[in-house]
């Protein structure tokens, strides 16, 4: 099962993620938690309380020797691109979970970082390096799969969004985000995702989800299922505590029953 989640910013989606991977591992199943949000606290949100973890990205000899292109190489891009030589474009990338990634209560995790704003071409070492590994953990991978994704997924290529199993779309009672949800919903249909679903977060009362209800029309992801406000959700999260019996994880538990079934 490979599962993308995204939404728009603030919705709740990491807490959804983390929860989702924890069900999954819960069910005895392998699980690695992929953290693509530029603001990575998946780990931490799983309870994490250790050093900062490095991402991917910033491993700057793991990148030179699977990609190249290290800085000042020959044929280098020059002072605009800051890297250069020749890259390899397919690396060997399926022991880099393993190598890399950290095991938080039998789950591991792994950060991915970001590009800088100025070197976010395709081409870059890095970015290959990324696009490499995520497609290796969604195409190829024996393990479930559960991505943080950062709002909008127009950094998954065509090849590697065709192997992402659903789309988990969170919402929340407000227009912002079921806005945000119908754009996904285009782009995962461009990008040839198949199956599509939304979890509603942070409902308050009937008036909330009658709400998202009405305003998640026929071309947006179906409802999958209604996650309560609970405030006492944070103060686990600051303290690294998790509670199964709580109902937000206890509906999440049943989303991943349906998924897992699927």
């Amino acid at each position: 099962m490979k599962v993308a989640v995204t939404g728009k910013g603030g919705v709740g989606k990491t807490t959804v993620a983390a929860s989702l991977a924890r069900a999954l591992r819960a069910m005895g199943r392998d699980v690695v938690a992929v953290d693509a949000d530029p603001d990575a606290n998946l780990a931490g949100t799983l309870g994490y309380r250790g050093p900062d973890i490095t991402p991917l990205v910033k491993l700057k000899q793991l990148v030179a020797e699977r990609v190249g292109g290290a800085s000042g190489a020959v044929g280098a891009a020059g002072p605009e691109g800051g890297w250069g030589g020749f890259l390899r474009m397919n690396p060997r990338v399926d022991d880099i979970p393993q190598q890399v990634g950290l095991l938080v209560d039998g789950i591991r995790v792994l950060v991915m970082g970001t590009i800088d704003r100025g070197r976010r071409g395709c081409a870059c070492p890095e970015n290959v390096l990324l696009r490499e590994v995520l497609s290796h953990l969604i195409l190829d991978a024996r393990q479930d799969v559960v991505v943080d994704m950062e709002a909008g997924i127009e950094h998954l290529g065509r090849g590697t969004a065709e192997g992402v199993d659903l789309m988990l779309v969170v919402v929340e009672p407000g227009w912002a985000s079921l806005q945000t949800a119908g754009r996904v919903a285009k782009l995962a249909a461009d990008l040839g995702i198949k199956r599509l679903g939304a979890l509603a977060n942070r409902v308050a009362c009937e008036a909330d989800l009658e709400f998202v209800r009405t305003n998640l029309t026929a071309a947006d992801p179906p409802l999958l299922g209604v996650l309560p406000w609970d405030p006492e959700l944070e103060r686990d999260a600051r303290a690294g505590r998790w509670d199964a019996a709580r109902p937000f994880h206890r509906e999440m538990t049943r989303v991943a029953g349906i998924l897992g079934a699927a």
